[in-house]
């Protein structure tokens, strides 16, 4: 299809090596990973080497990496399946940023439905968690805190390592959701702070649906999907050897590439921000998030005068894919919870555009893009 893809946070594009590594493990043959024929331990050979070269980009046992379904699957489980288990150790206190993605957040819900108690941490303007902020949370029965790596929404980056500290030497269980932080930033689980951290494959050129949950080892977890013994008991259900074998490919290259990868996109992102901010002024487009601490492949802006959902509109009919970070429901735009717990004025929340870039933008994509987004926020707040 053409166009110009600036919705690579969504998901990006199969990358031709995974895809290729996947059609490699589906033509091997047939073979459940928990079968005992020979066809079954083919297939078990396969994704336990996907687990192994998965671990070793991240350093990590491969006895503590859990495939799960996806991001939302990941972060539920580990939201939900470490609260469950450090119940029974009179911890019955969570505490999450309020801006974590719904996966973390809806889950902390259901907690709440079951009894626990909540606290949400509101961010500062720029989407920023204060590690001060977590600590003032904490209470006695505190089991379980919950920060994303890096916003989705805004890609502001977290001090993960400095909660991770703060929370361990209290005994509190930390969980990281670095869905979007894979492959943009540098992830070493060995020197994490972090006892649970979520990933997802399709974010960095891998395949839908499949994830990965870091558990480290004696960390209180209880399954959230009952059924066979697979995954050591922490996840149950036939494991996806073509998609495991497509993901570790997946991060292989991200981590290979990660430096120059980041350096090409961050270009894009502040090339895209200049030319709006020159066509439209700096009062028409404002970039919001933490600048100088955030994702190179992400920006969020706020075309003044605007609406979002017009803008998006425009967007798709000259060819250019972006996203709202907002959720459209009973037919009606619901402005992004991340923006409203910045605290941003209502001009800024009902205009806002999320952008985000992959290895196949070209400088030229962004240049036409610019001319044709700035053409029609120009129109749209002259209307």
């Amino acid at each position: 299809m053409k166009g110009i893809y600036l919705d690579h946070a969504a998901s990006a594009p199969l990358l031709p090596e995974v895809a290729e590594a996947m059609l490699d493990a589906m033509r091997a043959g047939p073979g459940n990973p928990s079968s005992l024929h020979a066809f079954g331990r083919a297939a078990r050979a396969r994704l336990t080497d996907a687990r192994d070269r998965m671990a070793a980009a991240l350093n990590c046992k491969p006895s503590e990496l859990v495939f799960t379904s996806g991001g939302t699957e990941s972060d539920n489980a580990a939201v939900i399946g470490a609260a469950r288990a450090l119940r029974q150790k009179g911890k019955t206190h969570v505490v999450v940023s309020a801006i974590e993605h719904h996966a973390v957040l809806h889950a902390a819900d259901a907690l709440e439905r079951e009894g626990f108690a909540v606290t949400r941490v509101m961010p500062d303007s720029t989407g920023y968690i204060d590690p001060a902020a977590v600590e003032e949370a904490i209470r006695p029965e505190t089991g379980l805190v919950s920060v994303m790596w890096a916003n989705n929404e805004v890609g502001t980056i977290q001090p993960v390592h400095r909660i991770g500290e703060l929370l361990s030497s209290r005994g509190i269980v930390f969980h990281v959701d670095a869905v979007q932080a894979l492959g943009a930033v540098p992830i070493d689980l060995g020197q994490t702070p972090a006892q649970l951290v979520s990933f997802s494959a399709h974010k960095l050129g891998g395949p839908q649906g499949i994830g990965a949950l870091y558990i480290a080892a004696g960390t209180p977890f209880e399954p959230i999907i009952h059924g066979g013994s697979q995954e050591r008991k922490r996840r149950a259900g036939t494991e996806n050897v073509a998609a495991a074998c497509g993901f570790a490919l997946a991060v292989e290259l991200a981590v290979e590439r990660r430096e120059t990868r980041n350096r090409r996109l961050a270009a894009l992102r502040d090339r895209l921000e200049a030319l709006l901010i020159a066509r439209l002024g700096p009062g028409g487009a404002i970039v919001n998030g933490r600048i100088g601490s955030r994702l190179p492949h992400v920006t969020n802006i706020s075309f003044i005068g605007a609406d979002t959902e017009t803008l998006l509109m425009a967007l798709d009919l000259e060819g250019i894919a972006a996203a709202s970070g907002s959720a459209c429901s009973s037919g009606s735009l619901e402005r992004s919870h991340v923006l409203k717990a910045m605290g941003l004025p209502e001009e800024r929340l009902k205009s806002a555009v999320r952008f985000s870039f992959g290895p196949s933008n070209t400088m030229e994509e962004i240049e036409t893009a610019a001319e044709k987004i700035a053409t029609i926020a120009e129109r749209l707040r002259n209307k």
